[in-house]
C-alpha cells in the first residue's frame, strides 16, 4: 500500500517548507532539511518516497519521485524537495513533446 501514514501527512502539512530562491526562474520548488525538522518523520517520508515512488529523469539523472496532493516529492541525501506536479522536468518535457507533435 502506498498511502502515506497520518503522521507523515501531518508532517507534510505542518512543516514550513523553504522556497528555493536560486531556482525560482528555472525549477521552482520548496525543500526541507533533515537537521531542521523531526528526524524520524523526515526519514519516514524519505523512505516512503524510495519505496513507493517512481523513477523519472531530471535531465540525465534518474530520480525517484512520489506524488501527493498536487505536489511531487523527491529527496537527495538530507534534503526533501517538492514542487507542483506540473513543474517537474518529466512533465514539462512531456508537454513540450506533445506541443511539438501538434
Amino acid at each position: 500500500m502506498n498511502e502515506l501514514s497520518e503522521n507523515i501527512k501531518q508532517f507534510i502539512d505542518k512543516t514550513n517548507w523553504t522556497f528555493a530562491k536560486t531556482y525560482a526562474e528555472t525549477w521552482p520548488h520548496e525543500y526541507i532539511v533533515q537537521e531542521k525538522v523531526d528526524n524520524d518523520l523526515f526519514l519516514e517520508l524519505a523512505n516512503h518516497i524510495d519505496r513507493f515512488g517512481y523513477a523519472e529523469h531530471f535531465y540525465n539523472k534518474e530520480v525517484i519521485y512520489f506524488d501527493y496532493k498536487g505536489y511531487t516529492y523527491w529527496h537527495i541525501e538530507n534534503i526533501i524537495n517538492r514542487c507542483i506536479e506540473n513543474n517537474t522536468y518529466h512533465k514539462k518535457k512531456l508537454l513540450m513533446n506533445q506541443l511539438i507533435l501538434t
